[in-house]
């Protein structure tokens, strides 16, 4: 898994692109608090090599928490700034620092 930052000079804007290789999987899905937690509005698109891929304009100067729904199962990104315990999910969701 892999997370690419990209900042824009023209405005407070990060775009984050999200990698996963996960060639057996179906569907990889992102959620995180700036989309509510609602994974179905950010579908990563599967590639030919089997891995997904998407990418997301964020405000700079900000965290995220965020976790991938791969076939219906929530993942964590290995790679991620820093892990946060989330009393809701009963487990850690990954943060992304911009």
């Amino acid at each position: 898994m892999a997370i690419k930052k990209q900042f824009l000079k023209s405005k407070p804007v990060c775009k984050v692109t999200f990698t996963v290789p996960a060639k057996e999987a179906n569907e990889v899905l992102l959620a995180g608090n700036w989309n509510n937690w609602d994974a179905k509005t950010a579908p990563l698109k599967k590639l030919k090599n089997g891995t997904f891929k998407g990418t997301v304009n964020l405000e700079s100067g900000s965290t995220y928490e965020f976790k991938y729904v791969v076939d219906g199962e929530w993942q964590n990104e290995e790679q991620a700034d820093a892990f946060v315990w989330n009393d809701y999910a009963a487990s850690d969701n990954s943060v992304i620092n911009l």
